[in-house]
């Protein structure tokens, strides 16, 4: 995906990207350099925990804690490769 940056230096996230991330306006977002520099990751921050429902599919059974700890750690990796 692709957007324009304004001569404002202001820059339109796509409506596909504020859904997927649940971007309401008033969302602040945190703005990190990857190491090369080459690449920029965008997160949300001050999300209200009731915006985190849904976000990990519900598991079959009953998890233990590091099981949990796994499936959230692979949502968050997941999330950020798209």
């Amino acid at each position: 995906m692709r957007a324009t940056m304004t001569s404002r230096g202001r820059v339109t996230f796509p409506k596909s990207i504020r859904d997927k991330l649940r971007l309401e306006p008033g969302d602040r977002l945190e703005l990190t350099l990857t190491g090369d520099g080459g690449s920029l990751l965008v997160t949300p921050v001050m999300m209200p925990v009731t915006r985190l429902k849904g976000m990990v599919p519900r598991p079959d059974a009953p998890l233990s804690l590091e099981a949990l700890d796994e499936a959230v750690g692979k949502a968050v990796t997941t999330r950020r490769r798209h």
